[in-house]
């Protein structure tokens, strides 16, 4: 913008100066040949009187040097006398002066010549002939064209440092506003910019916070409402711990106990979660726009960023699952690599992942039905693959959009893509060897810390058992 400006400054200047340079150079010019003709006919005619008087060849010698020091004043005397002075004009010209009796005032070839009659005693005529050269005619045009050329330089230099110093001012405006919109886009939710500027971008800047301060405070009633509402569940955890205490001595009692106790925990940590500030909340990346991870080799990727071993936290998880798929007669297989799968997440933001996946299979699936669930390490991603021997996913692109599937919230495939692209991976539905879903997470590799270089055990693949 700065450019544009002081292009167009460049441009419209530039014509204002030459509409006026040109005009006046012209002027001067001419006023300068005015002057020094006005001049030489004014010699001429002083010269006039001292003629009538006298005819003397010396006399009339030294009243010409002192009216015209440049000895440019030459006397044609009447008769064949010869001409006092360097004649400079045509012949036809002096003759016509001195028979017409006419003054004549031209130019010629080298500069300007006066011929002025003068009628002597007897009817006899002479002429008085002052000759301008060209230099005189253009004496001072060209200082003067400089100084006029200088000005009209002067000017657009200062037209253009002013408009240049004007667009700088707004494009610090605009790009402050717009370096303030890529912080919030990228969750800096305390950024604001200093109204600066034209009018119109000082109320961009006033909208601009507002916008920012109007959408903090949402997204802390958003999350201090979920908060409220998982809180709100520990009534019905407390009935059930009642229930399992009048239970206590039964083979049930202990299994309803501890399901009872993960779910209080969870509740916990929900609310813990969404108490947290904005920014660094659970899987804060994807939900706020931050950089997902570029990969193993993104340099100072781990300093700041969670860490966990997904293999071990997928462990945990199953086993707690595993316990409910046997109660429902469900066969479960678990296959996990022994390599090292870190990744840039939390361990409770995978547990999500998992949770969700196999809460899914538990909710739109009949008893009975199996399922496996694999960790499985790549060169660049740790994948974690969940599959079952139910109906499967009909639409999956469809079903990977929150509350697009019938009879569903999509909430649970959300939750597994948005931790994905938190690192930089993805999710893949397909069709299941069991006969039903077949769901790939990869989450890129966490940056390797240097204790582990190296160490690094060759992969294996066992085989996939299936169980009905």
């Amino acid at each position: 913008m700065r450019r544009s400006l002081a292009g167009v400054a460049l441009a419209v200047t530039s014509m204002v100066a030459l509409s006026f340079l040109i005009p006046l150079g012209a002027l001067v010019m001419s006023l300068v040949k005015a002057q020094a003709v006005t001049a030489a006919e004014q010699r001429a005619a002083a010269l006039a009187p001292i003629l009538t008087l006298t005819t003397d060849p010396s006399a009339l010698r030294e009243s010409a040097a002192s009216l015209d020091p440049a000895q440019q004043l030459v006397i044609h005397l009447p008769a064949d006398a010869e001409a006092l002075g360097s004649s400079k004009a045509p012949e036809a010209l002096l003759e016509r002066a001195q028979q017409g009796r006419e003054s004549i005032s031209q130019e010629i070839p080298d500069g300007w010549i006066c011929l002025q009659p003068v009628v002597l005693p007897g009817d006899r005529v002479a002429v008085i002939e002052n000759f301008v050269p060209e230099e005189e005619l253009t004496h001072g045009v060209k200082e003067s064209w400089a100084v006029m050329s200088f000005l009209a330089v002067a000017l657009i230099g200062g037209s253009v440092l002013v408009a240049d110093r004007l667009g700088a001012k707004v494009v610090r405006s605009s790009r402050k506003l717009a370096q303030a919109s890529r912080a919030l886009g990228q969750g800096d939710l305390d950024t604001r910019v200093d109204p600066v500027g034209p009018r119109e971008l000082r109320d961009a800047g006033i909208a601009f916070n507002a916008m920012a301060h109007r959408m903090t405070e949402l997204l802390a009633v958003e999350r201090e409402l979920v908060a409220d509402l998982s809180h709100r569940l520990r009534t019905p955890l407390t009935a059930l711990h009642l229930a399992s205490e009048r239970m206590a001595g039964t083979p049930e009692s202990a299994r309803v106990e501890a399901a009872v106790g993960e779910l209080e925990a969870e509740l916990r940590a929900i609310i813990a979660a969404a108490r947290t500030p904005l920014a660094v909340g659970p899987m804060g990346q994807g939900m706020l726009g931050t950089e997902p991870h570029a990969g193993p080799d993104t340099a100072g990727a781990g300093a700041s960023c969670p860490r966990c071993e997904a293999a071990e936290v997928v462990r945990r998880r199953t086993a707690f699952w595993s316990v409910l798929a046997e109660q429902q007669n469900r066969s479960c297989c678990v296959d996990l690599t022994q390599e090292p799968t870190a990744v840039g997440l939390s361990d409770d933001d995978v547990a999500a992942v998992v949770d969700a996946l196999i809460g899914n299979i538990f909710r739109h699936t009949a008893p009975g039905t199996p399922f496996g669930v694999r960790v499985v390490r790549t060169a660049q991603a740790v994948e974690l693959v969940v599959e079952d021997g139910g109906p499967g996913i009909p639409e999956p692109e469809l079903a990977l959009s929150r509350g697009s599937s019938t009879g569903s919230t999509g909430l649970g495939l959300d939750i597994a893509g948005r931790a994905a692209t938190a690192t930089g991976g993805s999710v893949c539905i397909g069709r299941s060897p069991l006969g039903g879903a077949h769901i790939t997470v990869s989450f890129a590799l966490a940056p390797q810390a240097p204790s582990e270089r190296g160490r690094r055990i060759s992969r294996r693949r066992p085989a996939w058992p299936h169980r009905r």
